[in-house]
């Protein structure tokens, strides 16, 4: 298949500009080059780690809601590394453990919690940590959609320029004359828009997952301090 294509000269024309671009043309290529592997990577990788987060947030949420000792859940939440529940429960029960105290010289009062405000703002807190750590690197993402089509039209217009210094100083001025020039400068365009749609459309779409993620999580800080609310003050 790959053979047909080359024959029938689009890739092979194709590849034929890029190797006889300027010295200017490839630097601006290979860094668009550089830009798309590093956003395809970062798609792939968080494609996979957002697969493993939800997984793990759903099997951590199911044993929440049917365990019976929040110490033993604490235990076993260590077993969900890449769920930001689990997270968010971790920081909230060493918390209560540290606010969690029997009354002096009365030892059958219940356990009550000191302060029930800073129990919800540690949840809070760790939320805004783990959605953090959900957001990291899709930075580059956004980076990417944003500066690679501006790069490319920078090459283009770099090579438009050079393609009509050489009309000018050529002894003919057809059209013939001029417009490998200009299909040359277009192919950074082209490179620009492939580097930023993937990079753009990855974006929006993690973007929208962390939405999702983020609105578990404050359905699970609410359950956790609904439960302790109701077991401890």
């Amino acid at each position: 298949m790959l053979e047909l294509l080359l024959s029938d000269g689009n890739f092979a024309g194709l590849w034929a500009l890029i190797k006889n671009s300027g010295m200017l043309a490839q630097g601006v290529l290979v860094i668009l080059l550089l830009f798309s592997l590093g956003s395809w990577t970062i798609i792939f990788k968080k494609a996979m780690f957002y697969r493993q987060v939800e997984r793990q947030s759903q099997q951590f949420y199911e044993r929440f809601r049917t365990s019976n000792s929040l110490s033993e859940l604490y235990r076993e939440s260590e077993r969900y590394p890449k769920s930001p529940l689990a997270g968010i429960y971790r920081t909230g029960y060493e918390e209560l453990t540290q606010q969690v105290q029997k009354t002096k010289g009365n030892p059958t009062e219940e356990t009550r919690i000191k302060s029930l405000s800073g129990f919800e703002r540690s949840l809070y807190k760790a939320a805004s940590s783990e959605m953090t750590s959900l957001e990291e690197s899709l930075s580059w993402l956004a980076t990417t959609g944003a500066v690679t089509p501006f790069i490319g039209l920078f090459g283009t217009v770099l090579g438009i320029i050079n393609a009509f210094q050489g009309l000018g100083e050529g002894s003919t001025t057809t059209i013939q004359a001029v417009a490998p020039g200009i299909s040359e400068a277009l192919v950074t365009t082209a490179a620009g828009l492939f580097a930023a749609i993937p990079a753009v459309m990855g974006y929006n779409h993690f973007l929208n997952r962390l939405k999702v993620f983020g609105a578990e999580m404050d359905d699970f800080s609410t359950e956790f301090l609904n439960l302790v609310e109701r077991s401890f003050s």
